[in-house]
């Protein structure tokens, strides 16, 4: 039988040596210079823009779940089925809480 002890011992040697070489390396420089890290106006402007689209989504996701819960709400409390769009509507301008008067932004 022949014996393999001398290679794995060698090949693990290596393994390890590589494993020292490459954790021993230092970072290479990163881009340098007077124009590194200036941002122009124009990315500020689209992070504010970005901003207002998130705050004007959640606001409009808001009203819409507010409304929802309203009419579920008004819905169970009255006996009516809530997917019934129609039915529930009806009852809610019979009650005087008609959701049409409101404008729509969206």
């Amino acid at each position: 039988m022949i014996d393999l002890s001398p290679v794995f011992n060698t090949a693990a040697g290596v393994y390890n040596d590589t494993n020292a070489i490459i954790l021993a390396q230092q970072q290479q420089g990163g881009p340098l210079g007077p124009e590194f890290g200036k941002a122009s106006p124009v990315g500020l402007l689209l992070i504010v823009a970005m901003l207002v689209a998130i705050l004007v989504l959640g606001w409009a996701f808001h009203r819409r779940w507010s409304r929802m819960n309203r009419r579920r709400i008004f819905a169970e409390r009255n006996g009516l089925d809530p997917f019934d769009i129609e039915g529930v509507r009806k009852a809610m301008a019979e009650a005087g809480l008609n959701e049409k008067s409101k404008k729509s932004f969206l």
